[in-house]
């Protein structure tokens, strides 16, 4: 009787552990068309995130967080161009894409970011409350871009007021 109840504890573990790593790679992403994307950046001059020309977007996104946001694309604007235009974020820090987005290398990016092969700008500023959209630009137009946490999301979600300066967060977040 002892292995019977053994086996079945196995078997169910086995089955919420292919579960829930299902559930954490694969079931709450959606593709992002490319008819559907926008790419932004925040102008120097403006402060507002302007739309940017890009080619052979593939992006991903979900719905149970504004972090999974990823995108991989071609921007026909020279670098030269775009850091004199829009503004440089110089805390850009990609987060780790699901493996089979395979477009998208946070290791490589960051790395690239920290020895300046790439250059990483605000693309959109509050996405969502505390969250702001960045784009990693390289010199030969490659673009990849995803969402992180800001300097006022970090002291919000940490259950602090808004520090000065900062926008009034949503109900939802106090």
């Amino acid at each position: 009787m002892a292995k019977l109840w053994i086996s079945a504890i196995m078997i169910i573990a086995l089955i919420a552990g292919v579960a829930l790593y299902y559930l954490q790679v694969y079931a709450y992403y959606v593709e992002v068309p490319a008819d559907q994307a926008v790419v932004d950046m925040v102008s120097l001059t403006s402060g507002e995130a302007e739309p940017i020309a890009f080619d052979n977007f593939r992006g991903i996104d979900s719905d149970s967080s504004p972090l999974r946001y990823r995108a991989c694309y071609d921007m026909p604007a020279s670098l030269a161009m775009l850091t004199e235009t829009y503004q440089i974020a110089d805390d850009a820090e990609p987060r780790v894409a699901p493996g089979w987005f395979d477009c998208f290398d946070a290791k490589q990016i960051g790395a690239d970011l920290q020895d300046g092969v790439a250059v990483g700008f605000l693309g959109q500023k509050d996405v969502k409350y505390g969250i702001d959209r960045i784009v990693a630009v390289y010199p030969d137009g490659r673009a990849f871009a995803w969402h992180q946490i800001n300097a006022c999301g970090e002291v919000v979600f940490d259950g602090n007021p808004a520090p000065e300066g900062c926008p009034t967060p949503p109900e939802s977040t106090r």
